[in-house]
């Protein structure tokens, strides 16, 4: 039997405590020591009755559904919640099920579920060096080496068992030893074309805040207001008249610093280059290796005239299912956009944030997704343009359950109280029980996924809450309580 009192207070029962086997409460008042209060004490006649009364798990999640609505917390805020039952397809318990709320980073559901549909879960980038002319009997090779990308998000970051930079670079020494190439006189061609999925700027109008950070776009803040950011500014000596100006990279959790400072409010600022980075590392290996270069790295986006190459070795990334995993259990940002402009290179031929929102919106179509209220913007979640209702969640989540990939995908999610983005969460009631994929912007707080109940079913939600008050840690304990009774259902 669960404990009524962990869920309602003494005031709301008082007036119908002995009918209340047969009525629901629907109204709850709030105690202003609410944060604090561990359990209440009823008077004892009270509380022998509530004792001896068997609510549903259902009229228990609807209670504490109905205690958020005079939260200080939640009631200015506009919010929504579905819990939904995948077996019998329908509704357990909602509230402004229908409302289209920005979703955060929830919006990698999406994400990643396409780029799993579509390129399959073993999906690799490939990033290849290659060599043109000729070898003579010295080891000389008389041409250019070339490095062939596909817009590997992963390239030279560990992620997801993505290889290092030193570890790519010693493979391609490696093929340039097999093919006894012992100096190069020529050039090291950088094929730059589909390295386009390497991320050049976040979405528009993006203020994030997550663990008191704010993060400002790569490429110009002018289509924003840098008022809303937080510029960190790297402190130069007494003598030095220049500062630069810093932020946090969302994706590679680096300071990247602005080359340019307008004034206010315009900076441009810049990420580091991936191919570049590891030509130039190639080249530099070589050098100190004893394999001279004459020449220099040469980025170039086509070639008009393609010279006759031949392979000298190739570099796989992880697999998708790797890198969603990744993502969605670290709320990888450039790994998420980097998905988008790959669905949409693939489908359309053009490896652009349009394109893959064209390709996810029509898949989403496709696959009968609830489009009433749904907003794609990006594929990350980063922007505020982004909406979807709570319902639409669920059902999509729902219609997952029986695609092949949906293990994989499932697995790819944090798990409450143990993983990713919600280990310090559910850490008592829930733990291990609650798969979900957080979002966090500034006063924006989600979660959406999978609860494994304690009669041992299955079942899909979707909690949105937008405009809170309070701090994020507050939210989050709200939302907690919502859940936590959802597990008894």
């Amino acid at each position: 039997m669960v404990n009524f009192r962990r869920y309602i207070s003494g005031i709301a029962v008082l007036a119908s405590g002995f009918v209340l086997a047969q009525s629901t409460v629907s109204t709850v008042l709030y105690s202003q020591s609410y944060e604090n209060q561990k359990s209440l004490n009823l008077p004892s006649p009270i509380t022998s009755v509530v004792e001896k009364t068997i609510l549903s798990a259902k009229e228990l999640v609807d209670i504490n559904v109905n205690t958020m609505m005079t939260d200080p917390v939640l009631k200015n805020a506009n919010w929504g919640f579905v819990v939904y039952d995948p077996k019998t397809n329908k509704v357990i318990s909602s509230y402004n099920e229908n409302t289209a709320l920005v979703p955060a980073s929830t919006t990698k559901l999406l994400t990643t579920e396409t780029a799993m549909n579509l390129l399959g879960e073993n999906y690799r980038w490939m990033t290849q060096l290659e060599y043109s002319g000729s070898i003579d009997e010295n080891g000389v090779l008389n041409g250019n080496l070339y490095i062939i990308g596909s817009g590997d998000p992963s390239l030279g970051t560990n992620k997801a068992g993505a290889w290092s930079y030193r570890d790519i670079v010693s493979d391609f020494i490696g093929g340039l030893s097999r093919e006894g190439i012992k100096k190069v006189n020529g050039d090291i061609i950088i094929q730059t074309a589909l390295f386009k999925g390497n991320i050049s700027r976040l979405p528009e109008n993006v203020v994030w805040l997550e663990n008191n950070n704010y993060y400002l776009p790569a490429g110009t803040t002018r289509e924003i207001n840098p008022a809303n950011e937080k510029l960190i500014v790297k402190k130069g000596s007494s003598l030095s008249q220049e500062k630069k100006f810093f932020y946090v990279s969302p994706y590679n959790k680096q300071m990247v610093y602005a080359e340019k400072y307008e004034g206010e409010p315009i900076l441009t600022t810049k990420l580091p280059d991936a191919p570049a980075y590891l030509a130039n590392s190639f080249r530099t290996t070589l050098v100190k290796s004893g394999i001279g270069v004459t020449g220099k790295v040469i980025p170039k986006m086509t070639d008009a005239n393609p010279e006759s190459r031949k392979l000298v070795s190739a570099y796989k990334s992880p697999t998708l299912s790797d890198i969603v995993y990744y993502t969605n259990q670290h709320s990888d940002n450039g790994l998420a956009e980097a998905l988008l402009k790959t669905v949409g290179f693939q489908s359309l031929g053009d490896q652009t944030t349009e394109s893959g929102r064209r390709v996810v919106t029509e898949h989403l179509k496709n696959e009968g997704f609830d489009m009433m209220g749904l907003n794609y913007m990006d594929g990350s979640g980063l922007s505020r343009s982004n909406n979807v209702t709570p319902i639409a969640q669920a059902k999509f989540l729902t219609s997952l359950m029986d695609e092949k990939y949906y293990k994989n995908y499932f697995n790819s999610l944090p798990v409450g109280g143990q993983s990713g983005t919600l280990k310090r969460m559910f850490i008592g009631t829930g733990n291990g029980q609650v798969f979900a994929k957080t979002g966090t912007l500034n006063k924006v707080k989600t979660l959406a996924g999978y609860l494994k109940t304690n009669s041992g079913k299955t079942l899909v939600f979707s909690l949105m809450v937008n405009n809170y008050a309070g701090s994020v840690d507050m939210v989050k304990k709200r939302m907690e309580k919502i859940l936590e009774p959802a597990l008894d259902l």
